[in-house]
């Protein structure tokens, strides 16, 4: 795996999964600190509604042709924000995770995504034709 994707891309999709078991996913912003993936995103929002019930999620960099997966547990933090986190979203945003209330997202909470495996071009079958 490429960790310097995980430093650098923008964006990564998020799926978690509602009560019902419907899949809901969604692109969130993100950083890599300390092996872990955070996301800053609304404490009132569907997915930590969806994480809040079932810790269960799974993430993907946008590229399909250089795929990195990640399947794992998310752990909701809804007042913590460790220094180097901050200090991430800081240099890769420009976006102080600090605030109690943001403007677009209402009161912020933390996801810090824990990675039980990760799944990427190299490690996927080949499959025959």
């Amino acid at each position: 795996m490429s960790i310097e994707r995980l430093q650098q891309e923008r964006n990564i999709w998020m799926t978690t999964v509602r009560a019902d078991g419907r899949p809901h996913l969604a692109p969130v912003w993100f950083v890599y600190v300390d092996d872990r993936l955070w996301v800053g995103t609304g404490l009132d929002s569907v997915r930590v509604r969806n994480l809040l019930a079932n810790p269960s999620a799974s993430v993907s960099l946008e590229s399909g042709n250089e795929p990195v997966v990640g399947e794992g547990t998310v752990v909701v933090h809804e007042t913590a924000r460790p220094p180097a986190v901050v200090e991430t979203f800081v240099q890769k945003y420009e976006w102080d995770i600090t605030v109690e209330d943001d403007v677009d997202l209402g009161r912020l909470a933390l996801l810090e995504f824990r990675p039980h495996r990760w799944l990427f071009k190299a490690a996927l079958p080949t499959v025959a034709r």
